[in-house]
């Protein structure tokens, strides 16, 4: 802390409200097809863990 005091986080303003928006929009789209991606990735490393779980023979 500065003599100022604490910082307080700024809103960003990046033009008109429907640009922004348009891009907030754009990034839930991105980060819900991400979401798709990681569950996908996900439910694969589970069934081959499941798999090779029951192939070992220790």
């Amino acid at each position: 802390m500065g003599a100022a005091g604490p910082r307080t986080p700024r809103r960003r303003r990046r033009g008109p409200p429907d640009e922004r928006f348009r891009r907030l929009e754009a990034r839930v789209a991105e980060l819900e097809a991400s979401e798709r991606k990681l569950a996908t990735e996900r439910d694969i490393l589970r069934k081959a863990a499941k798999y090779f779980a029951g192939k070992t023979n220790w």
